[in-house]
């Protein structure tokens, strides 16, 4: 497709923010404002990161779309009030990292759920019957306890997404992966401690982030705009601004829940507080 106006792109930088659980919805969104940033052919991009993580995959498909598009353009990431786990994660897919000082990071682990009813289930009196092909079909089933095999199999899976983690902060920070697993623990720590560990460059704002960008790039930091990419917003919201705000405490515990009820018994890159 040929953009009319690519001087006026050219000049600017993208922006785009992740914010919140990273899902499905997070993942298609922000692929979609990536190709956009490489066909309209920004310079370079800011990527705004405010998420506690989520799930493995999405967050996987987003680093691997950051490394192929840094390949063309500079990626300066900028972490938020938190950026933890799978934000971390996501993060590494930048040339280089911005963080506040007192920025929420780290949580560098893999964490995997599920729900036992058992117990509940017996006092109501409900039992189920199942019929499966193999020993393992119905693990993390929320009718009765795990078996040790069954927790062996779920240890070696995360196991296995943890060490994928490891060597993606090993390879996107130039850090041993001894150094990684040194703080890959599941701790949180700050931004001024993430710049200590390696884990960031710079500490600063997004305003700075924004201006180390335009640096990179050869472009005016005092003159240089971001063109931010966005979600078209739902017709009621754009016809009735104020409609969204008395219900966004309400939608962002719904939001929650669902990604709770729709991740159960999915390896997560997420901080739980």
């Amino acid at each position: 497709m040929v953009w009319p106006f690519k001087p006026k792109f050219r000049k600017q930088i993208a922006r785009i923010e992740i914010t919140g659980a990273i899902a499905g919805a997070t993942r298609k969104r922000v692929l979609e404002a990536l190709k956009t940033v490489e066909e309209k052919k920004f310079p370079a991009l800011l990527l705004r990161i405010d998420s506690p993580g989520g799930t493995v995959g999405d967050s996987q498909e987003i680093y691997s779309a950051l490394k192929r598009l840094r390949e063309k353009i500079k990626i300066v990431a900028s972490f938020g009030n938190i950026s933890a786990s799978g934000g971390v994660y996501i993060g590494m897919g930048a040339e280089h990292i911005v963080s506040n000082p007192g920025t929420i990071t780290g949580s560098i682990g893999v964490i995997l759920r599920g729900n036992n009813l058992e117990r509940l289930l017996e006092k109501i009196g409900v039992s189920f019957q199942v019929i499966k092909s193999g020993p393992y079909k119905d693990i993390l089933s929320f009718d009765r306890q795990l078996t040790q095999p069954e927790e062996n199999i779920l240890q070696e899976l995360i196991d296995t997404s943890y060490q994928q983690f490891v060597q993606t902060v090993a390879d996107g920070r130039s850090l041993t992966v001894e150094a990684v697993k040194s703080f890959a623990d599941g701790r949180i720590f700050t931004g001024q401690q993430a710049l200590e560990l390696g884990v960031v460059d710079r500490l600063g704002t997004e305003e700075d982030a924004r201006r180390w960008t335009a640096e990179l790039v050869g472009l005016d930091p005092e003159k240089t705009l971001c063109y931010t990419l966005e979600e078209r917003k739902p017709l009621l919201s754009r016809l009735l601004p104020g409609s969204r705000q008395v219900s966004s405490g309400i939608r962002s515990g719904i939001d929650w829940l669902e990604f709770e009820m729709s991740t159960s018994g999915l390896p997560l890159w997420l901080y739980r507080p």
